[in-house]
C-alpha cells in the first residue's frame, strides 16, 4: 500500500476523533446547574449561566486537549475545530460569533492561569471554580466554591475520558521510562 493512503487513513481517523471530542465538549449544561449557577449570580438570568457552563466545559475541555492528549498536534487541532463548532453553533445569535469567541478565549485564559497556579493551596477544581464564580459575579464565593468545584471536577473528569475514548490510552512498558520510550517510538 503506498505510503499516502496510510497517512490518509491516520488523518480521517483523526478528524472523527476530534469531532466526537467536540460533541462532547459542546453539550449543553444540566439544567439544575445552570438554574443553581442563576440564582446564586443574584440577577437569575439563566441564559448568562448557561453560557458561562458551556464557556467552562469547552474552555476545560480544549485545556484537557492540550495538556493530556498523546500527540502535541491535538490541542491545536482541538481548538481549531473548537473554533468552526462555534461559528455553527445555533445557539450563537447572527452576527455574535466573534462575541462568542472572545469570550470563550477569555475564560480559557482565565482557566489556564488558575490550572497552572502551583503556589495555591487549593485544588485545581477549586481554583477554576473561584475564577467562573468571578466571572458571574457572585459575591459569596465561599459559600458555593464547594458545588461548583463539583461542576468543574465533571466537566475536567468528562473531558479527560472523552479524549482517552477518542484518541486512546498511552501504553508503555513498565520497565521502560517514557522518556526513553518516546525516543524508540520515533526512532
Amino acid at each position: 500500500m503506498p505510503w499516502f493512503f496510510g497517512k490518509s487513513k491516520e488523518a480521517e481517523q483523526r478528524r472523527r476523533a476530534v469531532q466526537a471530542y467536540i460533541v462532547g465538549a459542546s453539550v449543553e449544561p444540566d439544567e439544575q446547574d445552570v438554574e443553581w449557577l442563576a440564582s446564586i449570580a443574584g440577577d437569575g438570568d439563566l441564559d448568562r449561566a448557561r453560557w458561562e457552563l458551556r464557556y467552562a466545559r469547552r474552555a476545560l475541555a480544549l485545556l484537557v486537549a492540550e495538556r493530556d492528549a498523546l500527540d502535541d498536534r491535538t490541542g491545536s487541532i482541538v481548538a481549531r475545530e473548537m473554533r468552526q463548532a462555534l461559528q455553527m453553533d445555533r445557539s450563537v445569535a447572527a452576527g455574535m460569533v466573534a462575541v462568542a469567541e472572545r469570550q470563550l478565549n477569555q475564560r480559557l485564559t482565565s482557566f489556564r492561569t488558575a490550572l497552572g497556579d502551583r503556589n495555591a493551596g487549593d485544588s485545581p477544581e477549586l481554583r477554576v471554580a473561584r475564577v467562573l464564580l468571578d466571572r458571574v459575579g457572585v459575591r459569596d464565593v465561599s459559600g458555593n466554591v464547594a458545588r461548583t468545584s463539583v461542576i468543574v471536577r465533571r466537566y475536567l473528569e468528562g473531558s479527560q475520558e472523552a479524549l482517552r475514548g477518542a484518541f486512546g490510552i498511552a501504553s508503555v512498558p513498565e520497565d521502560v521510562p517514557p522518556s526513553v520510550w518516546g525516543s524508540r517510538r520515533t526512532s
